[in-house]
């Protein structure tokens, strides 16, 4: 009974406020129709519950209220409505998710937490703000970003844009998952995810998502995409923590949709990592001619291969510009190109 007293109590903070409504309920008190309400809970992943079930706060009825004034403003259509709540969801889960297993963390490595209740409660009571302000700072900073990027372009069309897509992926990613526990893989996640994390922002370009052990990014500028590629496979190389990498890049017209890339250009970008050799990055044939006259960087065209969706792609071996290595290794490493000698993805 002490641990429900508790979970309740815990509960009201971070709800801002006790449940002791029913979805209708919710719907009367905030004037919004009945089968909206319902729309709206399940695109925010939320369980389907019975109307007769108390499990809404005040916060509810006025986020819905909220939420149904941006409609009759025009601010969103209400044909986005669903779209624009589900993506809401998606994000917002994934970090909620982090910062409870954040909390727990804090509470495991200090036992004393546990078996006081007060003391418990003060933290979440304490921790639960900052986490708010601390969001709403990163959210207004990439809002000023975002806003200041449509405003310098005001008649390009933002969901549909010429842009570089890039995959960044670890070689030998599953046969690791069977050598090593949880934990070590965790640790590895963690490095991949901030080393990609630091070089793409570094490099002006953007994170669109992390797939396990791959980074999806894209970026405005060939140089500064290619910069990103070259950076990440070369500071992965320089970590004895971290296995190689190899990536795809493609440059072309992209739909953005709520955080998210898709088109051929994406799925382009994702066929030449499959078949990129550890350590190499490959670009398509339009991202090269964009890079040809940049004296910073070498192309190296490879033997045209099939692809899943793709009878006959000619990609490119991008490297940095240098003296080879003497005669025996830059022949070695040319046959090797034209052969177009690739790893496999395992």
């Amino acid at each position: 009974m002490a641990d429900e007293a508790l979970q309740r109590r815990l509960e009201r903070i971070l709800l801002g406020g006790r449940r002791k409504y029913t979805r209708l309920q919710v719907a009367e008190r905030s004037g919004v129709p009945e089968e909206r309400t319902r729309q709206l809970w399940r695109a925010l992943g939320f369980a389907a519950v019975p109307d007769d079930q108390v499990v809404f706060t005040d916060a509810d009825v006025e986020a819905v209220r909220i939420a149904d004034r941006m409609i009759d403003a025009g601010i969103f259509d209400q044909e986005l409505e669903t779209a624009v709540t589900r993506a809401l969801g998606l994000h917002l889960s994934r970090l909620a998710e982090w910062q409870a297993d954040l909390l727990w963390s804090l509470i495991r490595e200090r036992p004393e937490l546990a078996a006081d209740e007060r003391k418990l409660i003060k933290l979440v009571e304490q921790l639960v703000p900052q986490l708010e302000q601390v969001q709403s700072f990163v959210w207004r900073r990439h809002l000023g970003a975002y806003a200041g990027r449509a405003l310098a372009a005001p008649d390009e069309d933002l969901e549909s844009r010429t842009e570089v897509v890039g995959f960044v992926d670890m070689v030998g990613y599953t046969r690791m998952t069977r050598r090593i526990d949880e934990s070590a893989l965790g640790d590895v996640l963690e490095r991949f995810e901030g080393l990609a994390t630091e070089v793409i922002a570094e490099g002006r370009g953007r994170v669109v998502k992390m797939i396990g052990d791959e980074v999806l990014f894209v970026a405005d500028a060939p140089v500064a995409a290619a910069e990103i590629a070259l950076t990440l496979s070369e500071r992965t190389s320089a970590d004895q923590e971290l296995p190689p990498v190899r990536a795809g890049l493609a440059a072309g017209r992209v739909l953005s949709r709520f955080g998210d890339v898709y088109g051929e250009t994406v799925n382009l970008a994702s066929r030449l990592t499959s078949i990129a050799r550890p350590g190499t990055i490959l670009v398509d044939r339009e991202l090269a001619k964009q890079l040809a006259g940049e004296p910073a960087y070498e192309l190296r065209s490879r033997r045209p291969v099939s692809v899943r969706g793709y009878s006959r792609i000619r990609p490119s071996a991008l490297r940095r510009a240098k003296d080879t290595g003497g005669p025996f290794e830059s022949g070695q490493q040319l046959a090797a190109d034209l052969l177009g000698l690739t790893g496999r993805r395992d």
